[in-house]
């Protein structure tokens, strides 16, 4: 009997803006939903409009990628849920605990250091652009 390979892995096209975009949104929707619930208690849906909200619609998570995010909040104890009735619906209110607090301004620095490291990354990568423009013989903006 001749033993089957597996399938190739999906080739990830590193050169996609949208596989960069996806990746990005993937790390901070954690981080936007400890965000948003830091204002205050909020029911799913709420809180997937605050996240887009809040980040000018650049993470805008679904009930697919909510969910389970909140539930992983919840088993670590990082937010607590009660139900309430919501404009006549039943909904299921999620609000951060203490440890909740505290995990998102470790996010916070976290996710500022990191800011901090991309932009110094971009200034170095703009400097060193216009260094190789005029080492070419010029900027291009003047003949």
């Amino acid at each position: 009997m001749k033993a089957l390979s597996p399938a190739p892995a999906p080739r990830v096209d590193y050169a996609s803006r949208d596989y960069w975009a996806g990746t990005i949104k993937m790390g901070l929707s954690k981080f936007f939903i400890l965000r948003v619930l830091h204002d205050g208690p909020m029911h799913g849906y709420d809180i997937a409009r605050s996240v887009e909200r809040t980040t000018g619609g650049c993470c805008s998570p679904t009930e697919g990628t909510i969910y389970p995010v909140l539930r992983e909040f919840e088993a670590g104890g990082f937010l607590t849920v009660h139900e309430e009735v919501v404009q006549g619906r039943q909904r299921r209110v999620y609000q951060l605990t203490k440890a909740g607090r505290a995990a998102f301004r470790v996010a916070l620095d976290a996710w500022m250091e990191a800011t901090a490291a991309l932009q110094d990354t971009g200034r170095a990568f703009a400097a060193a652009d216009q260094a190789r423009k005029s080492r070419a013989g010029g900027d291009g903006c003047c003949p």
